[in-house]
């Protein structure tokens, strides 16, 4: 029941909200469809919750017929925060409860994933059995591994070399001589997510392919339906399949478009086609639809994303709903002051938007956008023009002195943005820095294995559980060989220092090489008797011929059994799934920790230890996000293959190859690093190293662009294959690249808040944007070497608008039990080595589910 006595204004009042005009509109239209411009820093996230509020408390309607998607997880437990705080001020006001677990709010990914296994989009409500879901990297090693390659081969009858390097040169369009199974594999990942984002049919692509002779199109299209097929046997999906799977699942049943009265997505102008398909699929019984954006964000082409779809959206929900959309623009910024604002505007303005046939623009053109700020301090500044080393030093000088002058409360508020963190002048950059003694926090500036840590970590890792022989190659292979002697040496050099680890190193290595030894003696007792390690093992028969093999150690032997044990293996014996004699081998061959214990074990000694000091006492926080990132990789490795270390993996260097030579590889291949911690994303004490597509809803007091120039390399290959195969209206092909160019250099320079600086970057090899050159050369810039830093403003202790909500057993009990426990886990993300499942319980919960369901299911057939 919706509250009729407090009103939204008091509710404004109690968290000292002032929405202005254009917020106050947003917040309370409710009905039809609505289309929201929302500027950079115009508050869009304090719109969306506020509008969620004003539905759920003063319109009555239910948290669970509310979809809102978000682009990142970030994001939406933000919301969650929020809309908690703000609901329960109102629930100590009226004494009305309000639940928000059953609403739907997330990523689009978690959303799709949810309506999958969602009763009300299933027919008949019953149990559906969730797909595994396989996030990039594990699409990765899908596709790169050995069996997938020898499928292929078998599917098209083609030598996978050959295949491999017609591929290349069709998704490239360029000529080579050869092409490796990483190439091959990340280029195909590409193509393949981009047809699933599309929803294209794979016979249309096959159609096309041979009307065009294109034959490699169609073979790779026929690899793609295959892929397909396989994962779906698998009940497996990725990330882009993952959307297909939902909608198609909204299409079997009628009722599921009006299962949810409001249907609102954040950053509208970064969806895809198929993203698009199933979200006006969900808003077509309410049409009760708002999008929010902003079309010079647009950052994420190279993912599928179409920012037509947000461009558009007036003339498509025209389309798709029968009926015109509200137009509302949020267009006051209240991040960035006066001068980066006109400075970002006139930016966007120095290319044409307009349209081929001279009718409107490529871009929602008349944005208005008003700093609230209306001050003439100065906040844009640049350098003198010069060489990369020239220009580093000069800025590594201008941040040294913000520092010094507490125009930052840390170095964490000075953030450095770039196009691409793969180039020599970053490199020059962080060296200018560090011989200024300022600290670089930078997760994806090179390789995250080069990091120390990484080194440090895999290196004694290496020198526990061996690592593969380097082969006879060159390339990737013979470079990856040289940072595992690198780690080799860093380990040695610890284990000379701290003799306990060294100690620890010898003890562990002993350990494996007796379970190995152990399992080939017991193998050979095994083959000695005409057994097979697939016979039914039956302590009567078995056991005591094990247990006199010679020379096995007292822990294996033990590893054979008790007596309780051997009854409830003659018991399963009895059963169709009887233990089998490899289980046994494998059983009392085996260590009693794995690969991440293994890890926590070493964290413990004085090297790894100090970097969870430093962070405790906010030194340095760097050092522990990387170990964070270690044990989420660590974690991932366990999850693609079997965590237990036992005799049979450790014969003929199987896990070290399959370790070190398949899985660090192909991390060491992909160069970035996947995971970083959204809690804690800039350590104190370093200023941040980011790509311009990792600062996307972010902002900082201080933002150097330290590159102002992309090569613009002309039209993405991907883009030219698909562009004919979809039936929509689009950007021309000709000018893609100049227009994503323009929207990443736009996301950066309004990321500032008190200060901006754009480097004059001149001289050979130097690429700048035609757009910065005009800007630059009209436009009379202080300069950082010549500037009064005392001038610039301070930066502020912000309040997060939307407190966090910390939970009573989850963060307060764990933090009462184990502070230290609490920070590792819950502050820096780090992944536990051995988790508990409460099995029984959701067992329970899942079968008073089942039993609920089939009476609503039941109840159904009965009333038609």
């Amino acid at each position: 029941m919706f509250n009729q006595r407090l009103t939204l204004e008091d509710l404004f009042t109690v968290h000292k909200f002032t929405p202005n005009a254009g917020q106050l509109e947003a917040i309370k239209s409710l009905n039809g469809p609505l289309f929201l411009m929302a500027g950079p820093g115009s508050g869009k996230t304090r719109v969306l919750l506020w509008r969620t509020v004003n539905a759920i408390v003063f319109q009555g309607i239910l948290p669970e017929k509310i979809f809102l998607s978000t682009f990142t997880e970030k994001a939406s437990k933000q919301l969650k925060d929020g809309l908690q705080t703000i609901l329960g001020s109102v629930t100590n006001i009226t004494g009305v409860p309000y639940d928000i677990s059953r609403m739907y709010i997330g990523t689009v990914h978690s959303l799709c994933q949810k309506i999958i296994g969602d009763r009300r989009f299933i027919k008949e409500r019953s149990r559906v059995k969730p797909p595994i879901l396989l996030d990039e990297l594990d699409q990765y090693f899908y596709i790169n591994s050995s069996v997938f390659w020898k499928g292929i081969e078998e599917l098209l009858v083609v030598n996978e070399n050959e295949w491999r390097l017609d591929v290349r040169q069709y998704l490239t369009g360029m000529s080579f001589e050869f092409a490796s199974r990483h190439d091959t594999t990340t280029l195909l990942i590409s193509i393949f997510n981009r047809f699933s984002e599309e929803n294209l049919q794979t016979q249309k692509i096959i159609d096309y392919a041979q009307n065009e002779d294109e034959q490699v199109l169609k073979q790779i299209a026929r690899v793609y339906e295959w892929y397909k097929l396989k994962l779906e046997k698998s009940n497996m999906v990725d990330f882009s399949l993952l959307q297909q799977r939902a909608y198609t699942q909204l299409l079997l049943s009628d009722h599921t478009a009006y299962e949810f009265d409001h249907i609102i997505i954040d950053e509208y102008q970064d969806t895809n086609r198929i993203q698009e398909q199933l979200f006006f699929r969900l808003a077509k019984g309410s049409k009760n639809f708002c999008v929010v954006g902003d079309d010079d964000q647009a950052l994420y082409r190279f993912r599928g994303a179409t920012v037509e779809n947000f461009v558009q959206f007036p003339k498509r929900t025209e389309l798709y709903l029968q009926t015109k959309p509200k137009e509302i623009k949020l267009n006051t910024n209240y991040r960035s002051k006066n001068q980066i604002v006109s400075t970002y505007k006139q930016f966007m303005e120095k290319v044409s938007w307009i349209r081929e046939d001279g009718r409107g623009y490529y871009r929602l053109h008349d944005k208005d956008i008003q700093p609230q700020q209306q001050d003439n301090d100065i906040s844009v500044i640049t350098t003198k023009p010069g060489n990369s080393e020239s220009v580093s030093k000069e800025i590594a000088e201008f941040v040294k002195s913000l520092i010094d002058e507490k125009k930052v409360e840390d170095p964490n508020e000075i953030a450095f943005l770039f196009p691409s963190l793969k180039s020599n002048h970053v490199k020059q950059m962080k060296k200018s820095l560090e011989d200024e003694g300022i600290s670089v926090y930078a997760p994806r500036a090179g390789r995250f294995l080069e990091v120390k840590e990484a080194k440090a970590m895999f290196g004694v890792i290496s020198q526990i559980m061996g690592k593969p022989v380097r082969q006879d190659y060159a390339g990737a292979y013979k470079e990856y060989h040289g940072w595992l002697r690198d780690c080799e040496e860093v380990a040695k050099q610890l284990m000379v220092k701290d003799s306990r680890l060294e100690t620890f190193v010898h003890t562990k290595k002993k350990e494996l090489r007796r379970c190995k030894e152990d399992y080939i003696r017991l193998l050979k007792t095994v083959n000695d008797n005409d057994w097979s390690t697939t016979d039914a093992y039956h302590p009567k028969k078995h056991k005591r011929v094990l247990s006199n093999t010679p020379l096995i150690s007292e822990q294996t032997m033990s590893g054979l059994g008790t007596g309780r044990l051997d009854k409830v293996i003659e018991e399963r014996s009895k059963g169709l799934r009887p233990f089998t004699l490899q289980y046994i081998l494998n059983r009392s061959t085996s260590v009693d920790w794995n690969v991440l214990d293994l890890f926590y074990r070493l964290c413990g000694f004085s090297y790894f230890s100090h970097m969870f000091k430093k962070a405790e006492n906010g030194d340095d926080e760097g050092p522990i996000s990387n170990l964070s990132m270690i044990s989420e990789y660590l974690s991932r490795y366990m999850e693609q293959s079997q965590s237990m270390l036992t005799g049979a993996r450790l014969i003929e260097d199987r896990f070290s190859n399959d370790f070190f030579g398949r899985y660090v590889y192909g991390l060491f291949r992909i160069g970035e690093s996947e995971v970083e911690n959204p809690e804690t994303p800039f350590p104190k004490g370093r200023v941040s190293f980011l790509t311009i597509h990792q600062s996307k809803g972010l902002e900082f007091p201080y933002v150097i662009l330290g590159n102002p120039g992309k090569k613009n390399s002309g039209v993405p290959r991907p883009e030219e294959i698909v562009r004919p195969l979809i039936d929509s209206e689009n950007e021309p092909l000709s000018r893609v690249s100049e227009f994503d160019i323009m929207r990443m250099f736009y996301v950066a320079l309004s990321r500032a808040e008190k200060g901006l600086l754009i480097t004059n970057l001149r001289g050979q090899g130097q690429v700048v944007a035609p757009a910065f050159k005009q800007l630059l050369d009209e436009m009379n810039y202080p300069v950082a070497s010549e500037l009064d830093v005392s001038k610039l403003s301070n930066s502020e202790i912000k309040i997060n608008d939307i407190p966090k909500v910390y939970s009573y057993t989850s963060d307060y009990l764990m933090y009462i039990k184990c502070p230290r426990n609490y920070m590792v886990f819950k502050k820096y993300g780090f992944v536990p080595s051995r988790s508990q499942t409460m099995l029984f319980g959701s067992l329970v919960h899942q079968t008073i589910e089942d039993i609920h369901n089939q009476i609503i299911s039941s109840r159904s057939d009965s009333n038609e």
